[in-house]
């Protein structure tokens, strides 16, 4: 029911985008905190871990829009926004964009686990960095805490704070992203 009534409104939104003339001009609603780098910044090649311990790093996602997500179990913004960024990962998620969440700090797995059973999350994988080595060393300071990297593995944007990414306004303005409009 609900992604009926999404589908006139996200066309909507689509039309509003087709219109717009840079990226400034689509950060509308909750994306107004999506500030924009100047220039793409590096990012962390620490290791962070699945919940078989298997180790990854963010090169290993390069080659499309990221979508990186610091959280939490225990912080409330966090639990708040996940179902959302589930639902841009239907929404958005493919070959060229993909939402990755990533609990910093202390989160038991089976937290993480009950966690996402409880809240229905059934697109986003289930990352953990235990240390918050990744997080320090990206300037990750509070939670929860958004980045876009772009397809080379650089962080080219950054929110601070819970959001709505399911709403068609973080959608359009993604969209954009991905398809190469100016900011």
């Amino acid at each position: 029911m609900i992604r009926v009534l999404m589908v006139p409104v996200l066309y909507m939104a689509l039309a509003f985008g087709a219109n717009a003339q840079t990226l400034d001009e689509l950060r509308q609603g909750d994306m107004r905190g999506l500030v924009f780098h100047d220039e793409p910044m590096p990012v962390s090649e620490t290791p962070f871990i699945d919940m078989e311990d298997e180790a990854h790093t963010l090169a290993d996602l390069e080659g499309r829009y990221i979508l990186l997500n610091f959280w939490a179990t225990w912080c409330a913004p966090c639990r708040h926004e996940m179902p959302y960024l589930n639902t841009l990962q239907h929404e958005l998620g493919g070959e060229e964009f993909k939402v990755i969440t990533l609990a910093t700090g202390r989160n038991p797995p089976p937290a993480i686990r009950r966690f996402f059973d409880e809240t229905g999350i059934d697109a986003l994988p289930m990352y953990r960095d235990p240390g918050q080595e990744i997080a320090r060393e990206m300037g990750v300071f509070g939670l929860p805490i958004t980045v876009l990297l772009n397809p080379e593995g650089e962080e080219i944007a950054r929110l601070r704070g819970d959001a709505n990414w399911a709403s068609p306004e973080a959608i359009t303005l993604l969209r954009a992203v991905i398809e190469g409009v100016g900011s």
